[in-house]
């Protein structure tokens, strides 16, 4: 499987804005609407990516606790899904059903939200702190599929508690690696 690792976007760029569909309201929802009290986490992510696949339990679980502590998770797919029928929104659907997925997971048809934010590949990670700016880019932690390393997600953990409790991030930061998002 080919690996694609991220772009280290510079820190405290603006998240772009954006108006996508959510594939559990059925409705368009904008970053306005879904942004925390305390910051916003975004992750490009797909159904069939095994990279994705590989965290996504312990992904949604640390989502569920980030919640109730200001942090709002939003996953964006902008997979072409004429090449990847599995990425489309009623497979999105169902994979938040299957799942339990409870934040957001939204449709990105023209890739134009994808490329506003310079993503690469899946899961590729953002955290925006509560006025909108890059605190974080990067991994997950150094798990990755068949490396028997453990999935804690302690890269992207440490930084959303220490955003929470107003500690400094640290700027040494890792690139995520996945599949590369599917363009058109």
């Amino acid at each position: 499987m080919a690996v694609t690792p991220s772009k280290m976007l510079p820190l405290q760029q603006q998240a772009p804005n954006f108006n996508l569909l959510d594939v559990s309201l059925g409705k368009k929802v904008s970053l306005d609407n879904l942004k925390g009290k305390k910051g916003t986490l975004i992750v490009f992510m797909c159904n069939h990516c095994p990279f994705v696949i590989h965290l996504l339990e312990h992904f949604i679980s640390l989502a569920e606790e980030l919640k109730p502590q200001g942090i709002a998770t939003v996953a964006i797919s902008s997979n072409d899904i004429e090449s990847y029928p599995q990425d489309g929104p009623q497979q999105m659907q169902t994979l938040c059903e299957e799942y339990g997925i409870s934040f957001p997971y939204l449709y990105d048809p023209t890739q134009e939200v994808a490329q506003a934010y310079d993503a690469a590949c899946t899961p590729d990670f953002y955290l925006f702190d509560d006025q909108n700016k890059l605190v974080y880019r990067g991994r997950y932690d150094a798990s990755r599929p068949q490396s028997g390393k453990p999935i804690t997600g302690e890269d992207l953990k440490n930084a959303a508690l220490n955003l929470i409790h107003k500690k400094p991030i640290s700027e040494n930061q890792f690139p995520s690696m996945g599949c590369n998002i599917k363009w058109k």
